[in-house]
């Protein structure tokens, strides 16, 4: 069964992940490491409560979006190790 909620929940991701998208292509323009970090971690859980409520299309978003985050984590750690 299709959930209303899971569409709402979905596009949001979809809005969010884009607007991340020109952190990630830009080579030097990145969030603090903190941030993008913690980003991270935090939607983690937000993934398992999707999951387990069977919000399906809102889960991968958000394993998209956590996975753009991390992305973005790694690549502030490593633009702060060449300094």
């Amino acid at each position: 069964m299709h959930h209303w909620q899971d569409s709402v929940l979905a596009i949001s991701f979809v809005v969010f992940s884009l607007a991340l998208l020109p952190s990630v292509l830009h080579a030097d323009k990145k969030p603090a490491l903190a941030t993008s970090s913690l980003t991270f971690t935090f939607l983690i859980p937000g993934l398992v409560v999707y999951v387990s409520l069977r919000l399906w299309y809102s889960a991968v978003l958000t394993a998209v979006n956590a996975s753009l985050w991390g992305t973005l984590a790694v690549q502030r750690y490593l633009l702060d190790r060449k300094k």
